[in-house]
Order: C-alpha cells, then structure tokens, then sequence
C-alpha cells in the first residue's frame, strides 16, 4: 500500500518536473570509469562542506551583529549564551579550513592525473573560479568576527589594491566603503559573504558538475572511455555512478566526518592555524599584533607577494601565481594526461611544484626574516618554472604507451617500474623475512583469535 502510494506521488512529480530523469541521467544512467581511487573522494567531499558551511552560516546570522561596535560581542554571545553556538561556530571555523583542504587536494589530483587537459578546458576553468570565489568568500569571512588578526590582515590585504596604477586607490575605498576598515567595511563584507559570493558558488558549482557530466569523467589512466563502448553505448570501462560510486563515497564521507569531529571537538583552533589567538581579543586599531599573517589557506600565496620587494611587483606575482593556474590548460602540450604514463621530467617537476606550495605555506605563517624572504623567493621561482618550462619539455617529452583499456585504480607494487620502487620492494622483502615481523604477525593473530572466541561467548549467551 505504502509503494503504491509513494509510486503515485513519484509520478504525480514526474508529470510536473523531470526528477525521476534526472536522477536516472546524473546517477544510475551517468557511467564513471571503474577505476577511481581515493583522491576521487575529494570532489564529493567539497560539496559536503559546502552545504555544512551554508546551513552553519545561517544558523551563525540569526545571532551575528554586523556592527563594529557589536560584532566581536556577538561572537562571544554565540559561542557562550545560544544553545549549541559553540559547536555551530567550531562547525563554521573548521569547515572551512577543511574546505580548502579538500578543495587542495582535489586540484592536485587533477594535476596528477591531467583532468584540466582536453575536452575538460571548461570544467578546469569552473573549478579554478570556484577556487577564487572561496578565496573571496573565505577572506571576508574572515574579518567578520572582528578581532585584531581580522581586523589587521584585512587591513594589510585591502591596502594592497592601492598599489595597482591609477585606479588603485579608488578600489580600495570601494572595498572599504570608508577611508580606514569601519563599520561601513564589516557591513559590505557581512553582504558579500552571507549573500552574493554563496550565490555565485551555488551557480558555479552546478555549472562545474554540468561540464563534467557532458565531458566525463577523468580516471587515474587518462583514458576517455566514451571511445571503447558496446553494442548498447554503454562504455566498456564504465560502472553507474550509483550505487557503486555513491556507497564508495559515502564510506570517504564517514571517515571525513570522523576527522573533521574529532578537530572539532578536541583541536578546534589546530594549534592557531584555524583560530589564531589574536582573534580571541577586540579589534584595536591603535594595537598592531607582532606579526601579521593570513589564515593557513592564503599563505602560499601570501608568501609570493613579500618575497618581491616592490608592493606593485608583489600584487603583480601574486596575482600572476593564481592567473597561471586559469591557463594551465593551454601550457601543458603534452599528449598523455596521467602522469603514471609521463616522463620523469614531468614527475621531477610536478614534485617540485608541490614541495614549493607547501614551502611556501610553512613561510607565509612565519615572520618577514631575511632568511625566510630568501626561501620564499627560491621556492617562488620553483613555483612559476614549472608553468613557464611546461610548453617547453611537455612537446618533447617521452611517454609510456598507453593501454587500450582501464588498468587498476593503485597500480600494484611489483609492477611500479624505477630504481626507488625496486628499493622499497627490497626494503619490505627484508622487513617480512625478520623474525620481529612474525612475531608480530603472530601476535596479532594471537589477539584476533581472542576477539573472535570472545565475539562467539557473546553470540551463544545473548543471541539464543
């Protein structure tokens, strides 16, 4: 009875929208390569986040005073006298540094295995404003609780606008809305942050998975499976996206959670990364903290700016560091997409590129030094060669032949190819034949055969 009714409705839906076409187009009927492998949890993982930070946020307004005489004391109020606005903040706060973690991480991954390169032009181009839109919204969150790191690194990165030629100074008073950070600022914030730039990224994103839906999938071969179909049009290499990829994923989603609590709960401010302690005090502007730095997320790109002497030239590398990315598409002219089937020089390069990201990371949250200024301009020249030597090797480059057909989603062990995988195969032969290994392998067991007798005394007493 309950099926007839619930088949009922469902088509009563139908008939005035298309949801049961939908779902079938985007879920049962859209096939993904077999072969994903966990750094496909990311995309999904980023959705997840956003809808936590959207339904936070508004939980967050119904309490928040967008008045710089009342915001720091709203706060307060939140976290102190709301029932539950505690954890709703530390929800918000740690959301969003794990946003830009998944977000991190799922660029890299399409950098691995060159998901930006043709037919995916476009949805890397989505992404990448996606990207700059959760910069945008991050920063201006950012100043809303109004304390003295929010108050001062707003200062410092609005103040940079001013050193663009001619219209500089007009921008910045634009941003501001005043002539120094004021209440006139905290309100436009407050606007762009609850309001317009949540709109643009609902918008952004539906584009993004629209593109990849038309497109695609990538897969860690960077093989297009549309191309090996059978006689039904149903590619050979692909599985429906549910259930298969849904259940995959919600197993990603669990272990998140896990995490992303267990921060919450027991780590909230991460050491100061998430929450610096500057943000505990009022906002003063007649009181500078001893070092100013951006929240965790910026300072790669924080770090770029002061390694250049100039303030114009800094904006100007700053900005180049994040233009570079929108035209990654069209610098990388080779023809293989994975990098499992690359040369070593592309290998070589793209590890240097992620070693000097994080570099630049750890400098960003350090003090101007000379020494770290040293570094940050070394690892700043890794950064911008390899997208300026990219046109150059990636056409000359000598690749693996690529297989007809999906391999395995982590390719195994023995079959890794190089001097270093024969060392780490040397290494774990060496470590299975000591005699420390079995006698842990046979504690272990030990152990389990214990867990399992007692499993089977709870089973016969209390499941009769």
């Amino acid at each position: 009875m309950a099926s007839e009714k619930a088949k009922s409705l469902l088509g009563w839906i139908d008939e005035r929208f298309p949801l049961s076409s939908f779902v079938s187009e985007h879920l049962v009927k859209y096939y993904a390569p077999k072969n994903f492998n966990f750094l496909y949890f990311f995309g999904s993982l980023a959705l997840v986040v956003l809808v936590i930070q959207i339904l936070t946020g508004i939980f967050l307004t119904m309490n928040y005073k967008p008045d710089a005489a009342l915001a720091f004391d709203s706060v307060e109020y939140i976290m102190r006298d709301v029932s539950w606005g505690w954890l709703i903040r530390y929800m918000h706060s740690t959301g969003a540094s794990a946003f830009f973690i998944v977000v991190y991480l799922h660029m890299f991954r399409a950098l691995f295995y060159g998901s930006y390169k043709q037919p995916r032009e476009l949805l890397w181009l989505f992404g990448m404003v996606i990207f700059v839109l959760l910069m945008a919204e991050a920063f201006m969150g950012y100043l809303l609780p109004w304390g003295q790191m929010s108050f001062w690194g707003a200062q410092v990165i609005i103040s940079l606008f001013s050193a663009i030629p001619v219209f500089g100074e007009d921008l910045a008073l634009l941003i501001r809305g005043d002539y120094v950070i004021a209440d006139a600022t905290l309100n436009r914030f407050f606007a762009f942050h609850v309001i317009a730039v949540p709109l643009a990224l609902a918008g952004l994103v539906v584009l993004h998975l629209t593109a990849l839906h038309t497109v695609g999938s990538n897969n860690p071969d960077g093989i297009e499976i549309k191309k090996n179909k059978d006689e039904n049009g149903i590619p050979k290499d692909g599985i429906p996206f549910h259930p298969y990829y849904t259940v995959k994923d919600l197993f990603g989603l669990c272990v998140f959670l896990i995490v992303f609590a267990l921060i919450m709960f027991y780590w909230p401010d991460f050491g100061g990364y998430f929450l610096e302690a500057p943000n505990f005090e009022p906002a003063d502007s007649m009181r500078t903290p001893e070092h100013i730095a951006p929240v965790w997320y910026f300072t790669p790109f924080y770090s770029i700016l002061r390694a250049v002497p100039d303030k114009l030239g800094g904006v100007i590398a700053m900005g180049g560091s994040i233009v570079v990315l929108f035209i990654l598409p069209w610098l990388d002219r080779g023809e293989v997409k994975s990098i499992r089937y690359r040369s070593g020089i592309f290998k070589i390069a793209l590890l240097l590129f992620v070693i000097s990201f994080i570099a630049l990371g750890i400098l960003g949250t350090r003090p101007a030094t000379p020494t770290a200024t040293l570094f940050a301009r070394f690892f700043s020249a890794i950064y911008f060669l390899f997208f300026l030597t990219l046109p150059i090797y990636s056409t000359r480059e000598k690749t693996k032949p690529l297989p007809e057909r999906l391999t395995h989603a982590i390719i195994p062990l023995e079959q890794l190819e190089g001097w270093h995988w024969n060392l780490v195969r040397r290494l774990l032969a060496f470590i299975t034949a000591s005699g420390a290994y079995r006698r842990l392998k046979e504690t272990i067991a030990s152990y389990m055969d214990k867990i399992g007798g007692a499993m089977e005394e709870i089973k016969k007493k209390y499941c009769k």
